[in-house]
């Protein structure tokens, strides 16, 4: 990862809360320090972290106040936003640390997260309070989280021989670090088309690749990264009820842009998993064909 640096994009024009988030920035940016720093101990990274939660939690509720004196028409929903970072987020978060001993790696996917989610919570969530972007409603699929979760977490035990934690229902198409990106199409009937989009950390992702016959033996080749996908989207793609296996292949891999873009066309489900080896991306989006191609 790299530091977030603070300028004026990121500024609401309210000076209390643009004066809260730089120094949440700061913050993350001293923790980031830490984390490279080989000299630094587990005593060290617990106080940084638990200022970084102290702090974030304070300026939720000073934020949540100002909205509530602005009567802002988005607040039920921001504040979901807070309360499902607050008590899910971070809470899986803290637990990764404390599984790995707060080993530095995991201290800077901590803050990898962290200042990921804060950038883009700033730039979506935060600037539609004054009206800088127009917020999309997101289709309810509280109903469906838990399936979705778990048809992802058994797929990743069988192929990639980890245990996964849901993180966070609210991943924006922020980068999760080096990886892997992939995506593929499902033909549903009716001329709708099914999307699914994975991204994998590199530490991860090659857990699976490890598992192919004599891949220690020899570089990883393309085809041993279409065939984890291709494993991990033939599970996945049962929740579904896919009855046809589709074509899969080199052209579905993607770079870590042309991830994002495919993101940013909108994904009504995007979830983020945390696991001891690294995080998970999973999203997924559907649209009817119109009869000369495109989408409606």
């Amino acid at each position: 990862m790299e530091k977030i640096m603070w300028d004026d994009r990121y500024k609401m024009g309210v000076e209390a809360v643009d004066r809260a988030h730089a120094k949440l920035f700061r913050i993350v940016n001293k923790l980031f320090d830490l984390s490279q720093d080989a000299s630094a101990n587990q005593a060290a990274y617990k106080e940084g972290i638990k200022y970084l939660e102290a702090y974030s939690m304070t300026h939720f509720s000073e934020e949540e106040a100002y909205m509530r004196s602005i009567r802002y028409g988005g607040y039920a929903e921001h504040k979901r936003i807070h309360d499902n970072f607050r008590n899910k987020t971070l809470i899986s978060l803290k637990k990764d640390l404390e599984l790995s001993g707060y080993s530095s790696s995991a201290v800077e996917r901590f803050v990898g997260i962290m200042g990921s989610w804060l950038t883009e919570h700033i730039m979506l969530e935060d600037q539609a309070i004054v009206g800088k972007v127009v917020r999309q409603k997101k289709r309810d699929l509280s109903t469906q989280i838990d399936i979705i979760s778990k048809t992802v977490h058994h797929a990743v035990k069988e192929v990639l021989q980890t245990e996964t934690k849901l993180v966070s229902t609210e991943y924006k198409g922020q980068n999760i670090g080096n990886g892997y990106y992939c995506c593929q199409y499902y033909q549903m009937g009716g001329g709708v088309v099914l999307q699914l989009l994975l991204g994998v950390e590199d530490v991860l992702f090659l857990r699976g690749i490890e598992r192919i016959p004599g891949i220690r033996k020899r570089e990883m080749t393309e085809r041993d990264v279409l065939h984890v996908f291709g494993q991990l989207f033939e599970r996945m793609g049962r929740l579904f009820k896919v009855e046809t296996k589709p074509e899969f292949g080199p052209e579905n891999l993607l770079s870590r842009d042309n991830f994002r873009k495919e993101f940013m066309k909108g994904c009504p489900c995007s979830l983020l998993f945390g696991t001891r080896s690294g995080a998970l991306a999973f999203c997924y989006r559907s649209w009817k064909e119109k009869k000369h191609g495109g989408e409606s």
